[in-house]
């Protein structure tokens, strides 16, 4: 019970983010939506960083650069076809690639908890529940503002609230999932895990200079979205650095 309570944490940060739709107006002001565009295109860059391109670098034997390079740049063209695919749906086009991209980040994360909590169950005495419980309470708190980032660009485009939140908590529900199956299959996720943590940092990248900063420029003449971008950034930065 401990083991499926701390694989499904990582979830419920994603679903507390998302609940933040729920405490902003109706009527969003359009200054604030370039800055809420802003931080998230801050928390993404950060997140592809930290969160996924070092990792994969660390856990990379032999070439430190083929597996990250590899998979960041299948993560660029993977986002490139699926844009190509998505053409004829021009309209809501910017709000599928942002799901798309957090949800495939989510699938690494979810990854690792799951490798971690393999070694804990496996009975290795340098794995400890609480170092586990750690990583995935950690994952938990970056997690609440990846919701948010979701939801809430959601919801300036017309979307009800309620849907916007289901989006945005549906983004996490992969966690919990890959996390079950990297315990099942820990020998072969563990090999492959620097090409999923690069490959969906190109993912992100991709979304962020396609979708997000050039929305967050358009129509309006303001340094809001600078602003939100450095504010989303050093966040996640100071989140993924502290609790990492």
């Amino acid at each position: 019970m401990n083991v499926i309570f701390g694989i499904l944490i990582p979830f419920i940060g994603t679903t507390l983010g998302a609940a933040l739709v729920f405490f902003i107006k109706n009527n969003i002001n359009n200054k604030y939506e370039k800055f809420m565009l802003g931080f998230a295109s801050g928390v993404m860059i950060a997140a592809s960083i930290w969160s996924l391109l070092l990792p994969s670098i660390e856990l990379s034997k032999n070439i430190k650069w083929l597996y990250p390079s590899i998979g960041f740049i299948i993560g660029i063209l993977f986002l490139l076809i699926i844009d190509k695919l998505t053409d004829y749906y021009k309209s809501n086009k910017n709000d599928s690639m942002l799901l798309l991209a957090v949800t495939l980040h989510n699938i690494p994360e979810g990854m690792a908890v799951g490798v971690a909590f393999a070694g804990y169950l496996s009975g290795n005495s340098s794995i400890t529940f609480a170092g586990c419980f750690a990583l995935a309470l950690g994952i938990t708190i970056q997690n609440f503002p990846e919701g948010s980032i979701i939801s809430i660009p959601l919801h300036t485009k017309g979307i009800s609230k309620i849907k916007s939140f289901l989006y945005g908590s549906l983004s996490g529900i992969v966690e919990p999932i890959f996390a079950l199956l990297a315990i099942l299959l820990t020998r072969y996720v563990v090999l492959l895990m620097p090409f999923f943590l690069s490959f969906a940092a190109g993912c992100m990248i991709y979304v962020v200079i396609e979708e997000l900063v050039p929305e967050s420029k358009s129509d309006v003449k303001s340094k809001l979205p600078i602003v939100g971008l450095s504010l989303g950034f050093v966040v996640m930065m100071i989140l993924d650095i502290s609790l990492g």
